[in-house]
């Protein structure tokens, strides 16, 4: 049954856990998106022998409502618990995610110095919101649960809630926070894939990456076609064909 609270409710946006081979890779969706947005990546990364496992992570999938009621801790406690499973299936786990996916991901990272990189696509460390805009966020939270958005990227492939839960985003800005003082505590290898069309992520978030992590191999990749969506847009083949050499690798 289709969820009418979602933006192309007819795509499969459940979490998926495709066992291969004993190397795993974990991947994590964007804030109001479901596993629709990496699930096209994953498949790639499994038909090459890799486990790929994705959560839904907390609030999403849903209605719009429950990401208003949910904080950080909650997202990353959804990643923590697949992330445990896939390394009791592995022997090793690469930690992946797209947009605020790769904020979590970046923080996972720096807790489980086990995993052995970090693949990061568009990763929403700091957005192009300015400090009026946060002001604004933060008043309207008291009064509006959900704006509209002036437009949506990839919006054939892409999954989710149309509108922007704004305590949501809040939680948002806070995983952020959290997460920067954790950078230079990354020491595993980490590729950074960023889109020249990408509207939401500010261009400096993959310096802010760079400069912060410990990490001695450390690349960032400019899709020059791509928009915030990369993981489901033009140049996706492209963007799978340099992580798996990274994977390789690393």
């Amino acid at each position: 049954m289709t969820n009418p609270a979602l933006h192309n409710p007819h795509l499969n946006g459940e979490p998926f856990f495709w066992e291969a081979g004993s190397v795993g890779v974990l991947l994590l969706h964007g804030y109001t998106a479901t596993t629709a947005e990496v699930r096209l990546l994953g498949k790639s990364l499994h038909e090459k022998g890799y486990t790929v496992a994705a959560p839904l992570l907390a609030g999403h999938g849903t209605k719009p409502e429950d990401l208003n009621r949910v904080s950080w801790r909650d997202w990353v406690d959804s990643a923590e618990k697949m992330y445990a499973q896939l390394a009791a299936r592995c022997k090793r786990v690469f930690i992946g995610g797209q947009s605020m996916g790769g904020v979590i991901a970046l923080y996972l990272a720096s807790q489980h110095p086990e995993a052995v990189g970090v693949l990061l696509y568009a990763p929403a460390i700091k957005l192009t919101m300015s400090t009026l805009d946060k002001i604004k966020l933060y008043a309207g939270s008291l009064f509006l649960s959900e704006v509209p958005r002036d437009s949506l990227d990839g919006p054939d492939k892409w999954q989710g809630y149309p509108n922007l839960p704004l305590k949501g985003a809040i939680q948002l800005l806070q995983l952020q926070a959290v997460t920067r003082p954790h950078l230079s505590q990354i020491k595993q290898p980490v590729i950074i894939f960023q889109g020249r069309k990408d509207m939401t992520v500010h261009p400096t978030a993959g310096d802010i990456i760079l400069q912060g992590v410990s990490s001695t191999v450390k690349e960032r990749h400019w899709m020059e076609q791509s928009t915030h969506a990369i993981t489901i847009d033009c140049e996706l083949d492209a963007v799978t064909n340099l992580t798996l050499r990274f994977m390789q690798s690393a």
